[in-house]
């Protein structure tokens, strides 16, 4: 077990990780700690003290039949979660926890649940059992509400506890929902402070520190805010303090030299402060992560470094370098960027998008556009997201937070990173990508302030018929169809929306004099969107936004429109395979990698697929004998199929590669005669019973650095290679996630019966996409998978040819506890 990073219920953080002979002296002190009560419940009596025989015992364990997790903050030892196997090889193992009485209630207790039966599982438990006194209610919730199926026995005055510790959709739910809670907690407190402290504030009220205690000032935040500074009396108008005073400040804003930043860190901590934005630039990567390891020590959580700042509107708090904030209002915005932060911020207020809260990440050592997105989704202040992001430190986690979000409330996003893997794992998880930051603004000014359309017919009231023709042209492109036009006037406008053929309303205005009116809209509760074109000055009309020209408007209605649509469909099922994960472990191994195709001599692609119920037409590799040819395919049952084992020639038929339906041996010999004359008598071949005919397909897994594991589906054949008409999207797949996969390629009306062909069994093919979902979800040592071809039946399907890669994990997993 690697150390793992864990945030609380109450959002501070701690670390966990497998115990150490080395640590009976800290077991000792925090068993000292312990009230009489904690003590009784652990151990059934007052043990008052550990003897030298338990404590021996219970910090040498072996990491397999007995294993112990240990929770430390600030330097303590706060927390002891352990198993021991009840026998050996049995697969049961007898779970014990015990907290410190001032960290119980902090969900301590789950989270290490949570990684004590992860590391059970790795060495074969199956099912954990505990003896818990009837007064440890907290305990007994520990195990009962962890989301697993617990039997509960009282006998002889102690409850007993037997549960299976085999991850379920519901404790994944269970998991889920926790970290959510403890993420969200953990912004909060970054983004509420009762106080603030600036450092870097120099005497003369120049500096980094000093703009932000400036912007702090003028935004009105109401709380305490303390520069500190170790000689001067008033900086910016403000007292100045040499040291923090303990208990006023939950926020530090830090502006000094990179290496002083960690001194300062240790400061705030003794002062109690729970959140650190760290403006400083300049820290290498290990500056960087001794940095985060000292946060997180302490508890606390960092925004930067080399990040803009935070900022909440509802409370004027503008601890940015951003000298104005966008009015108040009802998005929330991260930027990853600190250079583009204030011009972005600037592009939203000229826009009219009010702010609810902003966070600018700079360097993302820590917190992270998850952690914001974990915190909006229940933020009652925010009904709209905006997300400017460079790249993603955890793609599948972003893909599994975003798409809960989305349902609820609308999340746009541009990002550096483009391409097709980033665009299916955008369109997955219900989030609207546009390409610009112009855009960004384009689409949020409409979500900020406008109903979501029900459809996607446009009507258009205009001063002028080109406008009407301009959106007829630009519709299509957009996903929309123009369905009235009307001359402009204010009752064109009340009819178009009061219209039931009419889903959202763009109004086109453009006065041909300076004396022209200008334009008013009074749409009063429309429940449709009403978008302007208009040529005049302001960033919108009432609350309309505003558009420069008609392309620009529908563009972003057309986006908006889509997502409205998405939502409206129902949510996709993750529907549970059987999987053998001891099989699948043992085919992955502990080496560093490997790289094997099914059919050949090397069989472990197979081995993996056909642990998640994926099987294999039988075939075998085999050298230039032209008698075991002859035995091989008498073994596999004729007909059979011979083939060129070369990668290169595997699949091609137009260069004689292949050759099917051999019906008898002798047609088995003379085909291999032909194949060695055409490509050398060495030539090696695989013999492959015969499938069915069907439309062939390609599926494939890439486990791509920027956007996590990505499934791939496609049409067979040359063209496509060609052209690449792939669809992707991120693993794991839901029901919908595979259908939409199915009608992604441009090929994909072959699949429905094409020039009187038959449609084939897509049920079949969803199913193996959904299994090549959780293969690659799980497997996070899968670097590449490909299946090729996979011939598609009337009724089922067949799977001809595997090939799988396997390595480091080339993105972060989204797998197994919580952890940062």
């Amino acid at each position: 077990m690697k150390p793992a990073d864990v945030v609380l219920s109450d959002g501070s953080t701690v670390r966990l990780r497998q115990i150490e002979p080395v640590d009976a002296d800290a077991i000792v002190e925090m068993h000292s700690r312990f009230s009489e009560r904690t003590r009784y419940f652990r151990y059934f009596s007052p043990y008052p003290r550990i003897p030298p025989r338990d404590l021996e015992r219970f910090t040498t364990v072996d990491h397999h039949d007995r294993e112990a997790i240990v929770a430390e903050s600030g330097g303590d030892l706060i927390a002891v979660a352990r198993y021991e196997r009840l026998g050996a090889g049995a697969d049961e193992a007898e779970v014990a926890f015990v907290v410190e009485d001032a960290h119980q209630g902090r969900g301590l207790g789950s989270v290490m649940m949570e990684h004590l039966a992860a590391r059970a599982r790795e060495e074969g438990i199956v099912r954990f059992v505990a003896e818990v006194l009837p007064a440890n209610a907290r305990m007994i919730r520990t195990f009962t509400e962890a989301g697993y199926e617990v039997a509960r026995q009282y006998a002889d005055g102690v409850v007993h506890l037997t549960f299976p510790i085999a991850t379920t959709s519901r404790s994944l739910s269970v998991q889920w929902r926790r970290e959510q809670r403890a993420d969200a907690r953990s912004v909060a407190r970054l983004l509420n402070p009762r106080g603030v402290l600036v450092y870097g504030a120099r005497a003369d009220g120049t500096g980094l520190g000093a703009a932000v205690l400036r912007h702090l000032v003028a935004a009105g935040f109401t709380g305490p805010i303390h520069p500190v500074h170790r000689r001067a009396k008033r900086i910016g108008g403000l007292p100045a303090v040499p040291k923090p005073p303990e208990g006023e400040a939950d926020l530090a804003v830090i502006a000094v030299p990179a290496p002083g930043v960690a001194e300062v860190v240790a400061e705030c901590a003794a002062a109690g402060v729970t959140g650190l934005v760290v403006i400083s630039a300049g820290f290498d990567k290990p500056l960087r992560d001794d940095l985060v390891r000292l946060v997180r020590d302490r508890g606390m959580r960092l925004v930067g470094p080399a990040g803009l700042g935070v900022a909440n509107t509802a409370i004027g708090l503008n601890a940015t370098l951003a000298p104005a904030l966008p009015v108040p209002g009802r998005v929330g915005f991260f930027s990853q960027s600190a250079a583009l932060g204030i011009a972005l911020l600037a592009a939203a207020g000229a826009r009219g998008i009010g702010l609810s809260t902003f966070v600018s990440a700079g360097d993302r050592a820590d917190v992270s556009g998850n952690d914001l997105l974990q915190y909006w989704r229940d933020d009652p202040q925010t009904d709209a997201v905006l997300l400017y992001l460079e790249t993603f430190g955890n793609p599948r986690k972003f893909t599994r937070i975003a798409r809960e979000l989305t349902r609820h409330k609308p999340v746009v996003a541009v990002a550096a990173a483009k391409g097709e893997f980033g665009a299916a794992l955008f369109a997955s998880s219900g989030v609207i990508r546009v390409d610009t930051v112009a855009e960004l603004f384009d689409v949020g000014a409409l979500v900020a302030s406008q109903p979501l359309p029900a459809g996607s017919r446009l009507g258009v009231v205009a001063d002028a018929e080109v406008f009407g023709l301009l959106a007829a042209a630009a519709a299509p492109a957009a996903g929309l169809a123009v369905t009235s036009v009307r001359p402009y006037s204010g009752d064109a406008v009340s009819a178009a929306v009061a219209d039931p053929a009419v889903d959202a309303v763009l109004v086109a205005y453009a006065p041909v004099s300076p004396d022209a009116p200008p334009l008013v809209l009074d749409v009063g509760d429309a429940d449709k969107p009403i978008i302007a074109v208009y040529p005049g000055p302001g960033s919108a009309v009432g609350r309309v936004p505003v558009y420069p020209s008609v392309e620009e408007a529908v563009r972003a209605l057309g986006k908006v429109a889509a997502y409205a649509a998405w939502r409206r469909d129902p949510a996709g099922v993750f529907d549970e395979v059987t999987v053998d994960r001891a099989a699948a472990a043992a085919v992955i191994g502990s080496e560093d990698g490997w790289t094997g195709s099914t059919p050949g001599v090397d069989t472990r692609a197979g081995d993996l697929i056909a642990a998640y119920g994926i099987e294999m037409v039988a075939g075998q590799r085999v050298g230039g004998d032209p008698d075991a040819v002859a035995a091989v395919a008498e073994m596999l049952g004729l007909p059979v199929a011979l083939k060129v084992a070369a990668t290169p020639w595997r699949h091609r038929f137009d260069l004689g590669a292949v050759r099917l339906n051999l019906g008898t041996v002798d047609e088995v010999v003379r085909a291999h005669a032909e194949l060695q004359d055409r490509f050398g008598t060495a030539v090696e071949v695989v013999v492959q019973r015969m499938a069915p005919p069907g439309v062939p397909c390609v599926v494939k897994v890439v486990d791509d650095p920027a956007f996590g594991p990505v499934v791939g589906f496609g049409l067979g054949g040359l063209a496509t290679d060609l052209l690449g008409d792939l669809a992707w999207c991120p693993a794991p797949l839901t029901d919908r996630d595979a259908a939409r996969l199915l009608r992604g390629p441009r090929a994909a009306p072959l699949l429905h019966g094409y020039r009187g062909t038959p449609p084939v069994d897509v049920a079949a093919l969803s199913d193996l996409l959904i299994r090549v979902g959780h293969l690659a979800d799980d497997q996070v040592r899968l670097a590449f998978l490909e299946l090729n071809p996979v011939l598609a039946h009337e009724r089922g399907l067949s799977v001809l040819y595997a090939e799988a890669q396997v390595g480091p994990p080339a993105s972060r997993p989204d797998t197994g506890p919580r952890r940062l």
